[in-house]
């Protein structure tokens, strides 16, 4: 990302040749082709120069496309100081012309020009409070302090006491604290001597960045200088001190106000009750609420936000709810972030709808102008996967024209990374440039750990050159998702090179880093690499997490070495480390394999006893072991044992228990356990319909049937026998039923069975997911099923399914094999036409498909699509499909 000049440096190199800074500085974008400016402003100049100019009609056509640009070509004409200042005025007020700094600026220097000082003054101060961001602010403060120090006699403007404390203020405000610091020094080089209010704005400032021990140098020169502290230098200390978790210290600051003359306010009451809060100690913070009114104090809209939240935070929605409605009954309006408190709160118990209801309520009260809490309701769907719902929120801000910003963005795209809907979650940079957003950090970091996850390290890799083409330099984690993924991809030597590069590209390896490549050692069977590896990283200094030792005890129990392993779990406790239920359970599983349910129950009991509380997968490892010797019965009471303590059974509980039945022939109880995963709202797998399926084959046929050999043998009559006897035990085969045969059908190739599923889910009434409609596309594809392909494609496009990229590759490259340039073009069309991300399209359709495969002058073809339309590709990608069409 190309970092722009700094405007002072810009204004010092230029100052010598031109003196007049009128000229020096950068005008404004304006929306008008260049043409029209000069006629636009030389109409209004000749308004202007009439005495009845605020009567004139032809405003009424002409100030809507004025722009500051067109201000500052205005005011450099020779026209009269008090009418620029007054029409300055006037547009504002009749026209709702909104004034930008950059507006400001022209008015201030005609104004200086002509001797109008105390005007100008006026307008310098007006111009400081119209900042509405750091760009504005850095902007305005060149300007102020180059015009300070400038000695060119019409536009030399001294800046008051005033100004400068204005100006502390605005930095403040965006938390500029290194400029803040400058600009107060050059306060006292411009011999300006700073008043209570400069002390105190810079003692505020660096307290609510918890720098007490700056803010405290600020405080003592407040004193030295003979100024009297008053309740905000108070109120500053308590913010400052509570920032700094110091709560003893701000509680004695709040206590000595009243003896040093200082009257509390609510905002001395607030802060300190946010301190109290965030330490967790609620209770005090209840007590300082109640004593606020005996010190004539009233809560403020944050002192309850900061209450119900901390409340929420404890899970105590009651009492929360509570403090709400005492809020509304003494008329303190609730504002975007209590609302906000809610729907966090709603999203992070899983009360989605609740959520809604409260996003909803602040639409009516027209306090959802900000994408403060849309984000917070977005992120809650992610967190429970509900994309489309997700999207749909998205959609909902559009609606009311509130804009989405980085973060909106940001929560989708980890919601779809999650999911491994990585063509969405790619997708959505498209929208973010629709929107004038461009990736950050996060965004990089984020996709390429999806892409990672999901298996597409060439994406990733791709990825990562455009974020170091933007700017944005590779940090541990980007490289830890590479290092993951190839060592999980069984790429352990590319992994081992990434490794080894990191030095090169001045990134420390972490724990992270060393664990995931140990791992690709341990899952490779390299174990003596994984061993030597670990010696390295505590040679380098790098401290082993609990991660890294579950991840070495698993691959000696791979080499058989469970006794090593359990000598192992002790070296944890010299690097501060405690067993987590992790490696207890890696510990019970080894010892049930050997069936030593004595042993294994006494690590169960010295797990608990360490505080480590049993999840689903340790005692999933006891209902496997009894299973596997068919005590169904003690399997049973298990079950009953972890709900009873709150654990929620898993599909894999389920599995086990179904197979074990199926074994000893009772598949009546095999479909009854289906049955209380149904109404338990446990969704069966894949997994569960291949264990049913598989015993089915059994009892019809009465013969033995290896795992590995069943989907040679299941037909589409097994398949309706399931469903048959699903139905007899009331689980009524669902869209879920089908995606996941369907899947496992296309995955070993059987698609005429699918097919055949397919058209039995119709006669159902059940529409076919966006999953099985991929799933049979690929299947289609990658068997050369071209026709049936596109017909399925189309199929998607009525559903608004968005079909993968992969498949759009296979399909467009057999086209032109075909010589069906037009049907090709018009597929591509179709694709781009999908949103799908432009970057992402190129890598995979023209470089991947048509440019591997020869089809150099197709893929340039399909380049000119992409440009006719629009489409917005990164510089990098430009000069990857340039090398590729030139075969560099």
């Amino acid at each position: 990302m190309r970092k722009s000049k700094p405007l002072l440096t810009l204004l010092h190199n230029n100052h010598n040749q031109n003196p007049n800074l009128f000229h020096l500085l950068p005008k404004p974008f304006s929306s008008l082709p260049q043409q029209q400016q000069p006629h636009l402003v030389s109409q209004i100049f000749t308004v202007l120069s009439q005495p009845q100019w605020r009567k004139n009609p032809s405003f009424n056509t002409l100030i809507p496309s004025l722009t500051p640009t067109h201000l500052s070509s205005l005011f450099n004409l020779d026209l009269h100081p008090l009418t620029a200042l007054n029409f300055f005025k006037w547009i504002n007020h009749q026209h709702g012309f909104t004034h930008t700094v950059h507006s400001y600026q022209p008015l201030l220097f005609i104004l200086l020009r002509n001797g109008f000082l105390r005007a100008a003054e006026n307008v310098r101060n007006s111009m400081i409070k119209s900042c509405a961001s750091i760009q504005d602010a850095r902007f305005v403060l060149n300007l102020l302090r180059l015009m300070n120090t400038t000695h060119h006699e019409n536009l030399a403007f001294k800046l008051s006491v005033t100004s400068y404390n204005r100006l502390l203020m605005l930095l403040s405000q965006f938390d500029l604290v290194d400029e803040l610091n400058s600009l107060f020094k050059d306060m006292l080089e411009d011999g300006v001597l700073p008043n209570l209010v400069t002390f105190n704005t810079m003692l505020n400032v660096h307290c609510k960045m918890g720098n007490v021990v700056v803010g405290k140098v600020y405080f003592c020169g407040l004193i030295k200088s003979g100024f009297c502290c008053d309740t905000f230098t108070y109120t500053s200390l308590i913010l400052g001190y509570c920032k700094n978790h110091e709560l003893e210290n701000a509680y004695k600051v709040f206590e000595i106000m009243p003896e040093e003359g200082c009257r509390r306010n609510e905002v001395s009451y607030t802060n300190l009750i946010h301190g109290f809060c965030e330490a967790g100690k609620v209770d005090e913070a209840l007590e300082l609420f109640f004593r606020m009114k005996e010190d004539g104090c009233f809560p403020t809209v944050r002192t309850y936000t900061v209450l119900v939240d901390a409340l929420c935070e404890l899970g105590k929605e009651a009492e929360a709810l509570k403090f709400f409605e005492e809020m509304v009954e003494r008329r303190c309006v609730p504002n975007v972030y209590t609302y906000t408190v809610f729907i966090d709160y709603f999203c992070k118990v899983g009360k989605m709808e609740e959520g809604m209801r409260v996003l909803e309520t602040m639409l009516e009260k027209r306090l959802a102008s900000s994408a403060v809490p849309f984000n917070a309701l977005i992120a809650g769907y992610c967190k429970q996967a509900m994309m489309e719902d997700a999207v749909g929120v998205l959609d909902l801000m559009k609606l009311n024209k509130v804009c989405p910003n980085d973060r909106t963005y940001n929560e989708l795209i980890c919601g779809f990374c999650g999911r491994k809907s990585m063509d969405r979650a790619m997708a959505l940079v498209n929208r973010m440039f629709e929107n004038n957003l461009s990736p950050n950090f996060i965004t990089y970091n984020t996709l390429i750990h999806g892409l990672c996850n999901a298996g597409m390290v060439d994406s990733a890799w791709r990825l990562h050159h455009l974020m170091i083409e933007d700017g944005f330099i590779p940090d541990q984690r980007t490289f830890c998702s590479f290092i993951d993924c190839l060592s999980k991809m069984g790429k352990v030597v590319e992994a081992c090179q990434v490794f080894e590069s990191l030095k090169e590209k001045h990134v420390e390896a972490n724990e992270f880093i060393y664990t995931a490549l140990i791992d690709g050692y341990c899952k490779a069977e390299k174990f003596d690499d994984a061993k030597l590896l670990f010696k390295k990283m505590l040679a380098e200094g790098c401290l082993p997490n609990s991660i890294t030792f579950n991840v070495l005890l698993d691959g000696l129990r791979k080499e058989g070495k469970v006794e090593d392993a359990i000598l192992f779990v002790d070296d944890m406790g010299k690097f501060n480390l405690k067993p987590t239920v992790h490696t207890y359970t890696i510990l019970i599983e080894e010892i049930l394999k050997e069936s030593d349910f004595n042993r294994a129950n006494r690590f169960l009991d010295q797990m608990i006893s360490s505080g480590c509380q049993p999840n689903v997968v340790t005692y999933t490892a006891f209902i496997k072991a009894y299973c596997s010797q068919g005590r169904l019965q003690d399997a049973e009471e298990m079950v009953v044992k972890i709900k009873e303590e709150g654990i929620v059974p898993d599909c894999t509980v389920y599995n086990l228990l179904i197979n074990a039945y199926g074994c000893i022939g009772q598949l009546d109880n095999a479909f009854g356990v289906l049955k209380r995963m149904f109404d338990t709202g446990c969704e069966p797998s894949l997994q569960t319909h291949f264990i049913l399926m598989k015993h089915l084959v059994v009892e019809k046929h009465n013969i033995s049937v290896d795992n590995a050999d069943i989907w040679k043998i299941i037909d589409f009559e097994i398949i309706t026998t399931l469903f048959e006897r699903m139905v007899e035990h009331g689980c009524v085969p669902n869209v879920n039923t089908y995606n996941k045969l369907i899947v496992g059908l296309c995955k070993v190739e059987h698609l005429s069975i699918a097919f055949r599923l397919l058209n039995h889910m119709r006669e159902n009434g059940i529409s076919p997911s966006e999953i099985i409609h991929n799933s049979l596309l690929s299947g289609c594809c990658k068997l050369g099923m071209h026709e049936e392909a596109l017909r399925l494609l189309d199929s998607m496009m009525e559903c608004n399914h968005l079909a993968h990229l992969e498949s759009y590759k296979l399909l467009i490259c057999w086209l032109f094999e075909q010589s069906n340039k037009e049907k090709a073009e018009a597929i591509f069309h179709r694709l781009l036409n999908c949103g799908y991300n432009y970057d992402e399209v190129v890598w995979k359709v023209l470089i991947d498909g048509l440019a591997k495969k020869g089809y150099v002058d197709e893929c340039s073809q399909l380049r000119n699509i992409m440009e006719k339309n629009g489409c917005r590709l990164h510089s990098k990608t430009q000069t990857m499909l340039t090398q590729e069409l030139n075969g560099t």
